[in-house]
Order: structure tokens, then sequence, then C-alpha cells
């Protein structure tokens, strides 16, 4: 029993491996120089990277599904850090602001990556179907999950690529294809924390809701109990499950988008500290300062002329 057990791990890992191969060719194809692209399908992306990451890329990530089929690469999401090399995915079930860094790279091998957006609509129409009779409770309730990629996952990736060079075929098809990809993920270990996109009275709903409201009005003073009315919950049960989803309080992450748009609007619009920390909703530029340096390592003057002397703009350190 166990000599067919390690065959059908062997042959599992051999379809899985030739898949990857497949996939990181088709990715190639369409991913012809450094950079990030959005393909004819809708919500379909690719990026490749010929070198590794000398900077962090801090960006918040919407609700997606990330693979890498080629390389290397760590997130990080507060004090947590997710690395993952090829046939490994992230699942993200809500925005989350983190910093990403690619960190195996080459010329001869490129670090190559799909990105496909999690529609929350769609995902709640699989779920009733994936588990008519019910969700099974997920173990954890992080916004972020990491998963090895099936060998039929990946054939599905790689059909769903295929179908790029047949737009006629696309139209019609693509949607089944990608519907598939989520089905076979709802059915996986990481489901019951896919499923929480689309579940509209799930406290990660609820956290989502108020993270689209803090996206949206960042520079903006909060109150805990106002985002707490928006999620339809409690003060205590909105804070506990906001800050067990994204790893970090409202105040936290309003920081965090405050921070990472501050940098942007440095790096690309050349404006100084004190315009920057104003414009994102700063009231101190002493505060800015402070906590500008803790996040980024160093004062804002400082860090914003060491990217410029190494050649950075704001495409190089945020997405």
């Amino acid at each position: 029993m166990a000599i067919e057990t390690d065959g059908g791990v062997n042959r599992e890992a051999g379809q899985a491996s030739a898949e990857l191969k497949r996939l990181a060719e088709l990715v190639r194809r369409h991913a012809p120089h450094d950079g990030s692209f959005d393909l004819a399908i809708a919500g379909l992306h690719v990026a490749r990277a010929s070198r590794p990451n000398a900077e962090l890329v801090h960006h918040v990530q919407s609700a997606a599904l990330c693979v890498v089929v080629q390389g290397a690469k760590c997130v990080t999401l507060g004090s947590e850090v997710y690395e993952y090399d090829a046939s490994r995915l992230l699942v993200y079930s809500i925005d989350l602001p983190v910093a990403a860094q690619v960190t195996r790279a080459s010329r001869p091998e490129p670090y190559l990556s799909l990105r496909i957006d999690l529609d929350p609509g769609r995902i709640a129409n699989l779920v009733a179907r994936v588990y008519p009779h019910g969700l099974p409770r997920a173990k954890e309730s992080r916004a972020i999950c990491l998963a090895q990629a099936t060998g039929e996952l990946l054939n599905a990736m790689v059909r769903l690529f295929e179908l790029l060079a047949q737009p006629n075929d696309a139209e019609l098809l693509a949607g089944l294809v990608i519907d598939e990809i989520l089905i076979r993920l709802l059915r996986s270990e990481v489901g019951p924390r896919l499923a929480q996109v689309g579940i509209d009275d799930s406290g990660a709903q609820g956290v989502a809701k108020a993270v689209a409201w803090l996206r949206a009005n960042y520079n903006q003073p909060i109150k805990v109990e106002d985002l707490a009315r928006l999620a339809g919950m409690s003060v205590s049960s909105f804070y506990e499950h906001f800050k067990t989803i994204t790893s970090m309080s409202p105040v936290q992450y309003q920081k965090i988008l405050r921070l990472q748009e501050a940098r942007r609007l440095m790096l690309a619009s050349l404006v100084n500290p004190g315009t920057a920390s104003w414009q994102v909703g700063y009231q101190s530029a002493s505060q800015f300062s402070r906590e500008y340096s803790r996040f980024f390592g160093s004062t804002p003057s400082r860090d914003i002329a060491r990217l410029r002397e190494q050649g950075l703009s704001a495409a190089d350190v945020s997405a």
C-alpha cells in the first residue's frame, strides 16, 4: 500500500512539474521584459523580473490569487513574512498593505508570476455549489494564506493562458476555466479561507467594508466606533476581527497607507516631506517624520535622496 501511495505522490509531483514548466513558458511569452502586464482576459496579470529587488516594494494588494511559476519572492504583512517559490501560491482575501521582494531571479531564469483578481460575487456563487450543506470552519482567519499548487490546478492555469491565443474561444471559455481554478481552490485546504471573500455576513466581509473605507479615506481622521458600525459589529468584536484578519489594528492599517502614499508622492511628484505629510493627513510634520523613520528605516529626506541616488522611481518601490 505504501508503494502505491508513493507512486501516486510521484505521479502528482511529475504532473505538477510538467505543468509548471509549460506555465512558465506561457507567462514568459506574455511578459516580454521586466514589469507587470495586464492581459486580454479580464483580471489576469503577469509579472517578470530579471534580478532580485534591491528595495522592498510597498503596495496595497487587493483580493487575488498569486502564483510564482519561476524564481522566488517574500511578502511581509506586519511582522509576518511569507516566503514562496515556484508552484506555490498566495491567496489574499481582502486588500492588505504589504511589502514584497523578489528574492531569486536572473536573466537566464527570471522571476515569473501570475495573478488572478478575486471577485466576491463570483466566489459567493461557487461557494454555494461547492459547499451546499455549509462551509467548513476555517482553522485560521488571516486574510493571507500560502499553499502548494497541485498539478490539476496548474493544468487549469495552463489552459487559461492558452486561450489568450484564441480570442473567440477565450470570450466564451475563460470564465469557465477561472471558475474551475476557483472551485479547485475552494475544495483545497485553503478553501474555507478563500470562501470568506464571498460571504456577506462573515467577519472578513465586515472588515473588508472597513478596509475599503480606509483606502478611500486614508487622509481623514478615523474613529474605530464608526468603522465598527460600518462593519456591522460591536467595537470590541470589530477590533478583534480586524487585528486577527489583517495582523494590525485599524490605526496601524491607516498609518501604513499614509506612509506608503507619502513616499510615492515624494518620489513621483517631487513634493517635499512637509507637503507630503499634509496631503496624506498628518497634522504634525514631526510625528510624520518619526513614523516614517520607524517604518522605512530613515528620515523622509534621507530616504528619498537615497532612492533617487540609486536611480529608483516610485514604480520601483511601490505598486
